[in-house]
C-alpha cells in the first residue's frame, strides 16, 4: 500500500534579515512550492527530486521527511517531489517553503498532524542539519508558513509578533543565484548595531522604513548594488530591500507604482526578471490531489 501526501508553502520576503543579530522580520508572498510524497512499507530509503533543478541537492526535503517518520516511528521510505513558482537560492525563502511543504505533506501521508510552530520548527532544524542555512531561518519558515508579517527571535525560536497585511509586492530575481550558506556571516555581524535599530522599526510595526535600512546594511556588508533600492525610493516607495541574503530586492508597492518601478527596475541592466505579486496571508496547506486514493 503506498501512502500519498500533497502540500504547498509560500514564499517570503525580508524586513530584517537575521544573521546579523538572530532577530528577524519577513513577510509572505503568494508564490508557491508543491511538495508530493509518496511512502511505503516496502521502501527503506527517502529519495528526493526537485523539478525545476534534476541535479540539484534534495538532502533538505529528504531530511523533512525522515525526522516526521521518526517523530511517529514510522518506518517507511519513499520518494519526495518538489516543484514551484520561487526562484531558487533568490533570497525569496524557496528552502524554508521547500521545507514548509515537505514537513506537510509528509505529516499528510501518514495521517498524523502537528501544531503550526512544530511543523516549522521540525523544518528548520532540517536546514540546520543538512548546512543550508546560516540562522536556521526561523523567521522566513514563519512567514512561509504562516503568511502575513512576522517578527521573530531565530535564536530562541520564538514567535513574536504575526499580523496580516495588504500589500502589492514587486520583485526583482536576477539570473544569477545566491545562496544563504555562502553568506560573509562575520561582515553581516559588523553591521549588528545597525540592523537592531531597524529591527525595532519593525517592532514598532513600521515595516518600510525597517526594511529599506535593512536593505541598505546589508547590500554595503555583503556588496550588493543599491541601485535596485534607489530606483524603487525615486519611485515614491517607502519599502524596498534586498531580500534574504541576495540577489533579488522586494519592494511594498502601491497599484499605481508597479509600472513605473517594473520600467525602473528593467533599465538597470541587470539580467533578471521582475514579478509581480502580493502579500500572502492564508499560509500552508495540506490537500487531497485528484485521482489519488
Amino acid at each position: 500500500m503506498t501512502l500519498e501526501g500533497h502540500a504547498c508553502a509560500f514564499g517570503a520576503g525580508t524586513i530584517i534579515n537575521a544573521i546579523a543579530t538572530w532577530k528577524g522580520a519577513a513577510f509572505g508572498i503568494d508564490l508557491k512550492t508543491f511538495a508530493d510524497v509518496e511512502l511505503s512499507e516496502s521502501e527503506s530509503v527517502i529519495t528526493g527530486s526537485i523539478k525545476e533543478v534534476p541535479e540539484g541537492d534534495t538532502r533538505l526535503i529528504e531530511r523533512c521527511v525522515e525526522l516526521v517518520l521518526g517523530r511517529f516511528g514510522l518506518e517507511l521510505g519513499g520518494t519526495i517531489r518538489t516543484w514551484g513558482e520561487i526562484p531558487l537560492a533568490g533570497g525569496l525563502k524557496s528552502s524554508s517553503a521547500a521545507a514548509n511543504a515537505s514537513v506537510l505533506a509528509t505529516l499528510h501521508a501518514v495521517g498524523e498532524t502537528m501544531p503550526s510552530l512544530e511543523i516549522i520548527k521540525l523544518g528548520v532544524r532540517a536546514a540546520r542539519e543538512v548546512g543550508v542555512t546560516v540562522t536556521g531561518a526561523f523567521d522566513d519558515a514563519c512567514a512561509s508558513f504562516l503568511g502575513g508579517i512576522v517578527i521573530t527571535d531565530n535564536r530562541n525560536m520564538k514567535l513574536i509578533k504575526r499580523e496580516e497585511a495588504d500589500s502589492r509586492v514587486l520583485i526583482f530575481a536576477p539570473s544569477k543565484k545566491a545562496f544563504s550558506a555562502d553568506t560573509n556571516v562575520k561582515r553581516s555581524r559588523l553591521i549588528a548595531p545597525y540592523v537592531e535599530m531597524a529591527y525595532e522599526l519593525a517592532l514598532a510595526g513600521d515595516y518600510e522604513r525597517a526594511m529599506t535600512l535593512n536593505g541598505f546594511l546589508y547590500c554595503g556588508a555583503l556588496g550588493f548594488d543599491t541601485e535596485y533600492m534607489l530606483r524603487a525610493l525615486e519611485c515614491g516607495v517607502k519599502g524596498v530591500s534586498l531580500s534574504g541574503t541576495g540577489p533579488s530586492y522586494a519592494a511594498l508597492v502601491k497599484a499605481d507604482q508597479v509600472k513605473e518601478l517594473k520600467s525602473a527596475w528593467e533599465s538597470c541592466g541587470m539580467e533578471g526578471r521582475v514579478i509581480e505579486t502580493s502579500i500572502n496571508n492564508s499560509g500552508a496547506i495540506s490537500f487531497k490531489r485528484e485521482g489519488s486514493s
